[in-house]
């Protein structure tokens, strides 16, 4: 195993971990304690977490790791690492399917549906929190569960 595929794993390892663990955070809490508030609330807590979601901060953390975990997928159809190509080829594909294309297909989707809730109006901000909640904490849960299980093959490639 190169160099620099050993460092390119160990960048993998650490960004989907830091994505897993902001998934898990959102999971195991966040919108639990969102949920205690008030419908119209919840909606209206939800709204500015999503405003300040796409920032660099975790941009560059979801779509950062993407670029490496696809640049992985390359070497791995290189035979590289020696050994544990197919380790990183699930890897990868479990982050850039189970976080990439969930985000973008589920989540964003929900954050823009309640995104367009009319502010002014508490009822019609309540009913969209409640259609939104569990079908946004579902897809989250995939996203924890293929972030978790993307970093550990990458662990398993770097090891193996």
């Amino acid at each position: 195993m190169t160099a620099f595929v050993e460092v390119l794993l160990v960048v993998a390892i650490l960004g989907t971990g830091i994505v897993a663990g902001v998934f898990f955070a959102f999971s195991g809490f966040v919108m639990q304690g969102i949920g205690r508030l008030p419908a119209a609330e919840a909606a209206r807590a939800m709204r500015e977490i999503n405003v300040t979601a796409v920032r660099a901060p975790l941009m560059l953390a979801i779509f950062g790791t993407a670029l490496v975990v696809a640049v992985l997928a390359v070497f791995a159809f290189l035979g590289e690492p020696e050994g544990a190509t197919w380790w990183s080829l699930g890897g990868a594909a479990l982050y850039l399917i189970g976080v990439v294309g969930v985000t973008g297909t589920a989540n964003v989707p929900l954050n823009n549906r309640l995104a367009a809730a009319a502010e002014a109006d508490a009822p019609a901000l309540a009913a969209a929190w409640q259609a939104f909640r569990p079908g946004w904490l579902a897809w989250n849960h995939v996203r924890t569960i293929a972030s978790t299980a993307s970093s550990l093959a990458f662990v398993l490639a770097l090891v193996g």
